[in-house]
């Protein structure tokens, strides 16, 4: 059988766990306005630099190929972030933020849920959520899947890869590694 001692400092720590658990968390924020796309997965609301959770769309300057033809697929992906911000005030919500500080946000404009939408047109891919919504762009071959493209993440990490390996043929022979 327990004793008291043992079942009251049970007891202390279960509830030490759970406000040291609440005062961790963060409030979520919800930032509403108008709002404009820096790229395909991220956007500025009322002066606030935010990416979309949960996807990942390709970068900027990223091609892809579709019927044998290149084609800005980077480009493309923030033209449909542009068209939905477009359509009136986005309402986004989140509470965590990315390694460069921006706020991880799932972002609605009159109720649809924009990340959602891109993942499911084939504009981005899931990253953490929206599976579904990449299975059935999968499926019927909707935009990036109805061609050949680099994931964005692996898009990243070669051409950040690339750029070190130039700077350091770049270097005099003897400060090469």
């Amino acid at each position: 059988m327990f004793r008291p001692r043992f079942v009251s400092a049970a007891v202390f720590i279960a509830l030490c766990v759970l406000v040291a658990a609440a005062l961790n968390k963060r409030n979520e924020e919800m930032i509403v306005g108008g709002a404009r796309a820096i790229d395909g997965d991220s956007l500025v609301v009322q002066g606030r630099e935010m990416r979309l959770k949960g996807l990942d769309a390709p970068e900027a300057r990223q091609l892809c190929s579709l019927a044998g033809q290149s084609v800005p697929c980077g480009r493309q992906a923030m033209q449909a972030l542009q068209r939905w911000l477009a359509r009136g005030p986005v309402s986004c919500i989140g509470h965590e933020t990315d390694r460069y500080g921006r706020l991880l946000v799932t972002c609605r404009v009159n109720g649809a849920d924009i990340g959602a939408d891109l993942v499911r047109n084939g504009v981005a891919v899931a990253f953490g959520s929206y599976a579904a919504e990449e299975r059935e762009a999968r499926a019927a071959y909707r935009g990036l899947w109805g061609g050949e493209f680099e994931r964005p993440e692996d898009y990243r990490r070669r051409t950040r890869d690339e750029k070190q390996v130039d700077r350091a043929s770049q270097l005099p022979e003897k400060s090469r590694p």
